[in-house]
């Protein structure tokens, strides 16, 4: 009888996978069940209990094909029946449960059976560690050992990781202890490696080379995690040296191995390297492999070869998200905004769905191009897709608020992010900086204690930059002085140059100055800031000192020799600007042309410095700019030709300033948007010049527009005939 239901038993899991709907499927599942008890009512009866566990056997290997929870339970409740927990089968039903996706009944299970196997232990602690519930896996590890069961390299390999993943550094050591007890950490290449990647995550690269150095039988792994865990901290060279030591024993890398040494090469921006790489990865046959393709990509970025990525890029046939992305973000950092918004247009269209490291890179592409309309876009897609709270996405926002002049909008995104972070609050400080709002910055950087962040270097650079723009100058070096003494935050030459900039701007040049002789080793960046501030207040002799120490460390630094040229041309010294601009043409050093951009109706139009006519629509910009001069100059506007750099008659002086970029920008702005109450938003690469700056003032008052200009240093917003700035910039 036991033989014939065992041969039904077999017959009727057979037939599960053919059965044609869910109401068969639910009929045949009752009669397996019954078949079930029989068969083991049957086989108990007999007193054989090797055919009995057979059956067990069986019927939860079928609840594992069909991954069948419920059909698990039954089972279960006929071995509670006939008081089979104490074989082998209460074992197989925990790894059953498991398998079919229930950690909860398979951990009841597990502490109700009499006796468990090495087998089962393991099982448990791998799923919790699947399943992110590192600290259960931790204990359950600790409870095995203190019921007297030794793991073996399984265990190990399991909870070297959750050690890893929690960051418990002493737990880590304890178990490396026993396992070198064991004497598994030097035989077995499984704990090696675990332990390696372990000490890795540690950031203790001195002791995953101690272990990696005394494991017998080296493998893949084990190197993949010595290169990670170098890169990771940065010393790519030991990176590099391990790669290549793992090629001279002769293992051969897989994929994760070269797309770790292809960070490795892109952080070092080191493209012979890379490029002997990507020729191993072809010899290897893992081109096509998507992850490397991506590091690929990535590595040709970050060496600046932006058209390599690109055609990496074409090699996949079906880019995933982790693809397009790597594409965007690498086109973004090398200031290709314009093709990366392109290039995520046809993701979208591609039905891939971005996630939030997608959409916070194609916010500062949006950012950076000052687009403030396709921005506005994009934040309808994060709201779209939930992530308009997720931190990245969230900071990014408020970054493009803030870098296109809307503080108010960038604030309200700010407040409704779902807990802050640095990177978060550093947007909104900046946010401020950026559109002169200088009291509201340092308001928000002292929040910073009662929202239980610490500020890093950033915040500090920020909220610097806000006292700068906001002529804050006791606020500026109150806080500065606090950060000197503060040992958690390093000062760096970008923190100096801000308060070389503060104290110079406000004429303090003296103390700019010893402020500079106090750093170790000044950079071009600190004497350039220096001599800019003696260009705003006319000193010849400090400028001169500055330019001396530039030219020392960057003879051929075009900013600070065009800076010299303005300051000789402002006071009046025209034979020292013939000098100098003969020395620039030896050097073959060029200044920079102004240039202003603004987007109307998704559309953005540029315009250089003296050149309207090139515009499709010259004829039109002329005449609103002819009208508007005429305006202005009835409210008291007289053009300021001591911003004229040029040895010209006075009448040629006042002409040439009609047609500054900014100007023809804001002409064309109002000329499109005659009818419309809109805003006006326009964009300057050079910092805006005193006389456009008196001129704009007027315009806003002659219009009744806001306008709102960003250059180089910082947002104007101008209303009313007046300027956030005060008039300091």
């Amino acid at each position: 009888m036991v033989a014939g239901l065992a041969k039904l038993l077999s017959f009727a899991i057979a037939m599960t996978t053919n059965v044609p709907n869910m109401s068969l499927l639910i009929n045949h599942c009752r009669f397996l069940t019954c078949i079930a008890q029989n068969a083991i009512e049957a086989s108990f009866n007999g007193t054989s209990l090797g055919e009995v566990s057979r059956l067990c056997s069986s019927l939860i290997k079928h609840c594992i094909e069909n991954k069948s929870l419920t059909e698990a339970r039954v089972v279960h409740a006929h071995i509670i029946k006939f008081g089979l927990l104490r074989f082998s089968v209460g074992n197989k039903l925990t790894d059953g449960y498991l398998k079919c996706g229930c950690i909860v009944d398979a951990r009841k299970l597990f502490d109700e059976l009499p006796e468990r196997y090495i087998v089962t232990w393991n099982s448990m602690i791998s799923s919790y560690i699947g399943k992110r519930k590192l600290k259960e896996a931790v204990l359950l590890s600790t409870r095995m050992v203190s019921e007297g069961v030794l793991p073996d390299e399984f265990t190990f390999s399991s909870v070297f990781k959750a050690f890893s993943e929690l960051g418990l550094v002493n737990g880590g050591r304890e178990a490396h202890g026993m396992s070198v007890v064991l004497g598994l950490e030097v035989s077995n290449v499984f704990v090696g490696s675990a332990l390696v990647d372990m000490y890795a995550k540690f950031g203790n690269m001195k002791e995953a080379q101690l272990v990696a150095d005394r494991v017998m039988c080296k493998d893949v792994v084990l190197f993949t995690a010595l290169i990670v865990g170098y890169t990771q901290l940065g010393d790519v060279s030991k990176a590099l040296k391990v790669f290549g030591d793992m090629i001279n024993l002769g293992i051969y890398a897989n994929e994760y191995t070269f797309s770790s040494i292809l960070i490795t090469c892109g952080n070092l921006e080191d493209l012979r390297v890379g490029k002997l790489v990507h020729g191993l990865i072809i010899k290897s046959g893992f081109e096509p492999v998507v992850a490397s393709q991506t590091s690929l990509l990535t590595m040709y970025a970050r060496c600046g070869l932006v058209n390599d990525s690109l055609k990496v890029f074409k090699n996949f046939l079906h880019p995933n998200h982790v693809t397009w992305t790597s594409l965007i973000v690498a086109l973004v950092q090398n200031g290709k905004e314009e093709v990366a918004l392109s290039k995520f247009k046809k993701m979208i269209r591609s039905s891939v769905l971005p996630n939030s490291f997608t959409l916070s890179s194609v916010l500062q592409a949006c950012s950076s191009l000052a687009m403030l309309e396709g921005g506005k876009q994009i934040h309808a897609m994060v709201a779209k897709f939930g992530v308009d709270r997720d931190r990245y996405a969230g900071a990014a926002l408020v970054d493009l608020y803030g870098k296109c002049g809307s503080t108010e909008m960038a604030r309200s995104v700010f407040d409704a992010l779902v807990g802050f972070d640095v990177v978060s609050v550093n947007s909104m400080i900046y946010a401020y900086a950026q559109n002169g709002f200088g009291h509201e910055a340092i308001k928000l950087f002292h929040q910073m204690k009662d929202l239980s962040l610490e500020p890093n270097d950033v915040t500090v650079l920020s909220v610097l930059l806000a006292c700068n723009n906001a002529a804050l100058v006791e606020e500026g070096c109150q806080i500065f002085a606090s950060i000197r003494n503060d040992e958690t935050i390093e000062l760096t030459r970008g923190h100096y140059a801000c308060m070389v900039n503060l104290l110079g701007r406000c004429g303090r040049l003296e103390e700019a100055e010893m402020l500079i002789k106090q750093v170790r080793n000044p950079d071009v960046v600190l004497w350039r800031t220096l001599l800019s501030a003696c260009r705003v207040h006319g000193e010849v002799e400090m400028a001169e000192r500055a330019l001396k120490r530039v030219v020392d460390l960057a003879p051929e630094d075009e900013g600070t020799h065009v800076l010299m040229s303005n300051l000789y041309a402002s006071t009046g010294n025209w034979s020292q600007v013939i000098e100098m601009k003969s020395t620039m043409r030896e050097l073959k050093l060029k200044k920079n042309p102004a240039m202003s951009w603004v987007e109307i109706d998704k559309e953005v139009h540029s315009f250089m410095a003296g050149d309207c006519w090139s515009h499709p629509r010259s004829k039109e910009i002329l005449e609103t700019l002819e009208y508007l001069i005429e305006k202005v100059k009835v409210l008291g506007y007289v053009p300021d030709t001591r911003f004229v750099l040029q040895n010209m008659d006075e009448e040629n002086k006042k002409r040439s300033l009609y047609y500054h970029s900014e100007k023809l920008a804001i002409a064309f702005a109002l000329w499109k948007t005659e009818n419309r109450t809109t805003t006006i938003r326009i964009f300057k690469n050079l910092k805006v010049c005193g006389d456009c700056h008196s001129w704009i003032k007027f315009v806003s008052k002659v219009v009744g527009k806001e306008i709102i200009a960003r250059d180089a240093k910082r947002f104007h917003h101008f209303k009313e005939g007046l300027c956030s700035c005060g008039d300091y910039w």
